[in-house]
């Protein structure tokens, strides 16, 4: 069988806000996925694959792409899946696209895409922040990571945020640590300021066959997926996780969940940790990366809290995390927009297109999605040549 290269070719953020009135999220889509196929060079004509989640299907019939394949995956992992399906000769051009406004306009009450009904949950207050403060606080018992430490998270990728153009919150730094920790507390031990924040948007990326479409796109804009991973430990938001949780094997329990995904990953791309230029990594909550940290092996078990606040995160740092923001400053839209724009962040730093807060040379990027106190982890891996 003849190798295929699939590759990123390209991605586009709709605009981001606290509300973006007139919108719904079947439009945000459709602009989302206009805006990713122009900047990729290529049109409608060409796409025989979408990715949309739930939405899939009504948009592949909104835009009379079918026949055409059509995929199952969320966040990071539609990357790896429309990669998997080209290389396998079941699409040629796959547009991956997410999109949500409208859904979440009651600020008083917990985002519904992350409170379903379930009885082991709902009476005791365990909403999305309460889960993951289960996961922070354990950490710190065991190792003594402290309050100032993930104020030193939470500021560095909100100050990100606050000089990204594009972000919900651009201008609303710049934040110090005890800016964060002064912050009302939400549960303990996380402040508002650790939080994301919740808004309205949408977001698309192109993933082709580059010997198909050689004469269209821009092969030096091409971003290559080099490894993936997915950890798993059960449903979202409808069990209390516990740190121990594990599985048959005894291995990997749920607070270093994402180890073996970023394992396998880097395995499978060849590469070492020290070879990662940009770590667009997830941030629900400023602990979780920490928690990332350690569990993709960047520092070992109990050393996140010094490594980010000896500044090896910040944007001109060794390992310079979730540059335009994040969901705490760049945007938090619905469940799946937000876990995609992990990768197409990663593209545009790859890309040399950051703006302000370029990465220098950045040649390799790590995305991740989830965090423990979802029961799941996914990591990918991109770089700008391919292996």
């Amino acid at each position: 069988m003849t190798q295929v290269t699939a590759a990123i070719v390209g991605v586009h953020n709709t605009r981001q806000a606290r509300r973006l009135d007139g919108e719904t999220s079947r439009s945000l889509a459709l602009k989302a996925v206009r805006g990713a196929l122009e900047d990729a060079g290529l049109s409608l004509d060409d796409v025989d694959g979408i990715s949309a989640g739930a939405s899939s299907t009504a948009l592949m019939y909104d835009l009379r792409v079918g026949p055409a394949w059509l995929g199952q995956g969320f966040g990071v992992g539609m990357v790896t899946e429309a990669v998997l399906a080209i290389e396998h000769g079941m699409a040629d051009v796959v547009v991956l696209v997410a999109a949500q406004a409208g859904e979440y306009r009651d600020h008083e009450a917990t985002a519904p895409w992350t409170r379903p009904e379930n009885e082991f949950v709902a009476p005791w207050g365990m909403f999305t922040t309460a889960e993951f403060a289960l996961i922070a606080r354990r950490h710190m018992h065991v190792y003594g990571t402290t309050r100032e430490q993930l104020s030193v998270v939470a500021a560095t990728i909100r100050n990100n945020g606050s000089q990204n153009p594009e972000a919900v919150y651009h201008q609303r730094g710049p934040f110090t640590p005890e800016d964060i920790t002064a912050s009302r507390p939400v549960a303990d031990p996380f402040h508002l300021l650790d939080c994301a924040t919740t808004s309205e948007g949408g977001c698309a990326l192109v993933v082709a066959n580059l010997d198909k479409v050689a004469d269209k796109v821009n092969l030096a804009r091409a971003v290559y997926m080099l490894g993936s991973g997915a950890d798993f430990h059960g449903p979202s938001y409808q069990h209390p996780p516990a740190w121990d949780l594990v599985g048959r094997r005894g291995d990997h329990p749920n607070g270093v969940v994402g180890r073996r995904a970023a394992d396998r990953a880097f395995s499978h791309a060849g590469l070492r940790r020290d070879d990662v230029d940009v770590l667009e990594l997830y941030d629900p909550f400023s602990f979780e990366i920490i928690r990332q940290l350690e569990a993709f092996r960047f520092c070992g078990d109990g050393e996140g809290g010094p490594f980010v606040a000896d500044g090896y995160i910040a944007i001109n740092g060794s390992h310079p995390v979730t540059t335009d923001g994040g969901t705490m400053s760049f945007s938090h839209a619905g469940a799946n927009p937000q876990m995609m724009q992990r990768a197409i962040r990663a593209v545009q730093q790859l890309r040399g297109e950051a703006g302000p807060l370029q990465v220098p040379n950045a040649r390799i990027a790590l995305c991740s999605n989830g965090g423990a106190g979802a029961l799941f982890t996914t990591v990918l891996i991109l770089g700008k040549d391919p292996r």
